[in-house]
């Protein structure tokens, strides 16, 4: 066990998590209407306590269970079995890995949330996120960070698929189950209506941007020059995304807001992801400037011209974004083409299928969306029993 490893991925755990409760929750919660933002906020949170669960119960050892480049890792290590506070993963102890990763089983599932808030079944939530965690992110984990089939020496030959952070693993993923879901939902019935609180979301994004630190940084699984390149090209990538949304913004509608600028660090972040581990600062600022225009256009095309309710934009920003970052791996040649581009297309029609059946077999046991009447009156009030503001108090 090395001390200063262990020191770093500890902070890195705690960050991790600091990007979902309370980052994640406040930045979606500020884009919806008034009357449904404490839904998001027990969706987001009721998912980080359930995901906690079942990845120790199953999805730790799906994930990571076992490196033969197979498809799943078995169930040698259900409920943490034979990890005890004295066992190693490289450097550090296994437990604290397994503490680390479980933040981004937390946070995979939360993402998707964005696609489907103010129409949503809780009950949907709740059983959806917990077998698509299972039944995709965990497999999907192995594939590629848990000696699976796309690992080094796998399908791809002796170069595997580079994804350092989650381009793949996290975002393609979120991203394209959001769609799925958003599509099959159909649209709200009042989609017009403006973010209730931007403060809010400037609050979440800030939160976001400090916690990727821990993301990027932490996967380095090491104190090193490494995990200190990773945080600087991440800082670089959301500082050039944010601010090539805003002038992109500017051209096309004569005004940047503080939603569009914030949601282009968002861009950067997702896009740099994967990447990471891989580039430099200058390659950092081409995937960063690219991403604020190339995820904004992503906005319109999902919205204006596919016509899918993706609420919160979760397939432009973090779809696109991880695909892109993905990709350029390949394009600064840190990477094998057919490794990134393979990869991409498997677990793309992977997640796409996997998480269509789930849809299905989840609508079978709970309704996907709420009445009318609920969702006209908002989600706080009829779901959970509370408001979040009550001004006559």
């Amino acid at each position: 066990m090395n001390g200063a490893d262990t020191a770093w991925i500890l902070t890195a755990t705690a960050l991790v998590l600091f990007m979902s409760l309370p980052g994640l929750a406040l930045f979606y919660g500020g884009l919806v209407r008034a009357r449904n933002v404490l839904s998001v906020f027990m969706h987001v949170y009721a998912i980080a306590c359930l995901m906690s669960v079942l990845w120790l119960v199953v999805g730790y050892s799906i994930a990571f269970g076992g490196s033969d480049h197979g498809v799943w890792g078995g169930l040698g290590k259900v409920f943490l079995n034979g990890v005890t506070a004295d066992s190693l993963s490289g450097t550090l102890p296994e437990i604290l890995f397994f503490a680390f990763q479980m933040t981004f089983a937390i946070i995979t599932p939360a993402l998707i949330v964005g696609a489907y808030v103010e129409r949503v079944g809780f009950g949907f939530v709740m059983l959806f996120s917990g077998l698509w965690m299972l039944m995709v992110y965990a497999p999907v984990v192995h594939w590629i960070w848990g000696g699976g089939m796309m690992s080094d020496g796998g399908i791809f030959g002796a170069v595997g698929t580079k994804d350092f952070a989650g381009g793949i693993t996290v975002h393609e993923t979120a991203g394209i189950a959001a769609l799925i879901i958003a599509y099959v939902l159909g649209p709200r019935k009042h989609r017009t209506t403006p973010p209730h609180a931007p403060g809010l979301v400037f609050i979440g994004a800030g939160m976001l941007w400090v916690g990727w630190f821990g993301f990027n940084g932490g996967s380095q699984l090491a104190a090193d020059g490494g995990a200190a390149m990773a945080i600087t090209v991440t800082h670089i990538s959301a500082a050039t995304a944010s601010l090539t949304w805003a002038l992109w913004e500017k051209i096309k509608y004569g005004k940047a807001s503080l939603v569009g600028i914030v949601t282009g660090t968002i861009a950067g972040l997702a896009s740099i992801t994967p990447a990471s581990g891989f580039v430099g600062p200058l390659e950092a600022l081409v995937i960063g400037a690219v991403a604020g225009v190339l995820c904004q256009e992503a906005v319109n095309l999902v919205r204006n011209k596919l016509r899918i309710d993706d609420t919160l934009d979760v397939f432009a920003v973090h779809g696109v974004g991880g695909i892109f970052g993905t990709i350029m791996i390949a394009v600064f040649g840190h990477g094998a083409w057919v490794a990134q581009l393979g990869a991409l297309a498997i677990v793309g029609v992977f997640t796409f299928v996997v998480t269509l059946a789930l849809v299905k077999l989840v609508a079978l046991v709970t309704p996907i969306r709420v009445d009318l009447e609920t969702e006209t009156n908002g989600l706080d009030l009829t779901a959970h029993g509370e408001r979040a503001y009550d001004f006559m108090s």
